[in-house]
C-alpha cells in the first residue's frame, strides 16, 4: 500500500457522541475506543473519578476504530485518548501529530474467529472460497494478520487477496450474514463472534506473545503546560485498573451499561442492529475481558519491536526510537 494511501485512510475518520463535561479545574477533551479496551476509561467516567480528582471532561467522544480516533487527534479535537498502540503510532510517525504514551491500558485483546465447519486450522485460511475478515490496511488487526502469516508459515498472496476489508460491527454483521469465514477482530467484537457459532482459533497471545494493546496519549501542549493534569489522568486510570482486576464481575456489569447506552449513538444503524442481536451483555464482557491483561505498564522494547515491524510492512515511512514517543515519568 502506498504511503500517500496510508495517510489518507489515518485521517478517514467517523463521528463520535459526546457526553456532558464534568467540573474540574483545566477542562481536557477526551476520546475512547468502543471496545473494552478502554474498560478503565469507561470504568472511571462512570464511577466519578475524573471529576473527584479535579478532571474537567469538556468532551468525551467514543469512536468504532481506533484509525478514526487517530484522525480526530490528527484534526486536534483530542487532547486525551484511551487508543490502540498501532494507530496512536501511525498518527505520530506519519500525521505528524504531537503526542506522548503515557502509560498503557492492556496487552492483547485481539482475536482470530473461524467458522469451525469451514476453517479446522490456521493452514485452512489459505484455502479457496475462505474469506477473511480484517480492518483497513495499517490497523491493529491487519498488523496481527501480517504477523500471523509469517508465524504460521502461510503464503501472504493466497491469504491476502481473501481479505474483505471493514471495521468491527460490518464483520460481525457479516458474520451474521454468511457472508465471512474468518475474521480478526479486537475484542468485545471476536467474543460477540462466538455467539454466532464461530471458535476462537488464535488469540493475540498465540500470535504475538506480550503484545501490547492500548495506550494513554496525551497531546504534548497538555503535558508541557499542564503536567499535573496528566498525572491525575495516569491517577485515575490505575485506580480504575486496580478495580477492574479485583471486581471482574462488577467491573462487566458497569462496562455493559456504558457500551450500550454509547452504542446507540456511535453505531451505525445496520451495525447497532446486528450488535442488539448478540446483545452487550456482562457474561459476554466478562469472558472478553479475561482475554486481555488490564495493566499500565509498558515495555519500551515491546513499543520498539511494533513501530519496526510497522517499518517493514511499509505502514511507517521512517522508523524511530520508542523514547521520542514514550513518557512514563507518571508511572513511576
Amino acid at each position: 500500500m502506498g504511503k500517500a494511501l496510508l495517510f489518507l485512510l489515518l485521517m478517514a475518520a467517523t463521528a463520535g457522541a459526546a457526553s456532558p463535561p464534568g467540573g474540574g479545574a483545566r477542562p481536557i477533551s477526551m476520546a475512547v475506543e468502543f471496545m473494552d479496551h478502554a474498560a478503565c476509561a469507561y470504568v472511571a467516567l462512570e464511577k466519578g473519578w475524573f471529576e473527584e480528582e479535579g478532571l474537567d471532561i469538556k468532551a468525551y467522544k467514543s469512536y468504532i476504530t481506533g484509525m478514526a480516533l487517530a484522525a480526530a487527534l490528527a484534526r486536534g479535537d483530542i487532547e486525551v485518548a484511551y487508543i490502540c498502540l498501532v494507530p496512536a503510532l501511525n498518527a505520530y510517525a506519519n500525521a505528524k501529530v504531537p503526542i506522548k504514551i503515557v502509560a498503557g491500558t492492556h496487552r492483547y485483546g485481539y482475536g482470530l474467529v473461524v467458522d469451525p465447519k469451514r476453517v479446522k486450522s490456521v493452514r485452512d485460511l489459505g484455502k479457496k472460497g475462505i474469506r477473511i475478515g480484517c480492518g483497513r490496511e495499517g490497523s491493529v488487526v491487519d498488523v496481527l494478520l501480517h504477523r500471523g502469516i509469517e508465524r504460521y508459515g502461510l503464503r501472504s498472496d493466497e491469504v491476502l487477496r481473501k481479505v474483505r476489508r471493514m471495521n468491527p460491527p460490518k464483520q460481525v454483521l457479516a458474520i451474521k450474514m454468511g457472508r465471512l469465514e474468518a475474521a480478526f477482530l479486537p475484542e468485545q467484537w471476536a467474543t460477540m463472534a462466538e455467539g454466532l457459532g464461530f471458535k476462537m482459533l488464535l488469540t493475540a497471545q498465540d500470535i504475538w506473545p506480550e503484545m501490547q494493546g492500548s495506550v494513554v496519549v496525551v497531546r504534548e501542549e497538555l503535558l508541557r503546560d499542564h503536567p499535573e493534569v496528566v498525572q491525575r489522568l495516569v491517577g485515575v486510570s490505575l485506580r480504575a485498573t486496580e478495580w477492574i482486576n479485583l471486581h471482574p464481575k462488577e467491573a462487566a456489569e458497569l462496562l455493559a451499561k456504558q457500551l450500550s447506552v454509547t452504542g446507540e449513538r456511535v453505531l451505525p444503524a445496520r451495525a447497532a442492529g446486528a450488535a442488539a442481536a448478540l446483545e452487550i451483555t456482562p457474561e459476554v464482557l466478562l469472558r472478553s475481558m479475561g482475554r486481555l491483561q488490564y495493566t499500565l505498564t509498558i515495555d519500551p522494547e515491546m513499543v520498539q519491536e511494533v513501530i519496526d515491524y510497522m517499518v517493514q510492512l511499509g505502514y511507517i515511512r521512517k522508523g524511530f526510537e520508542a523514547e521520542e514517543i514514550l513518557d512514563l515519568r507518571f508511572l513511576k
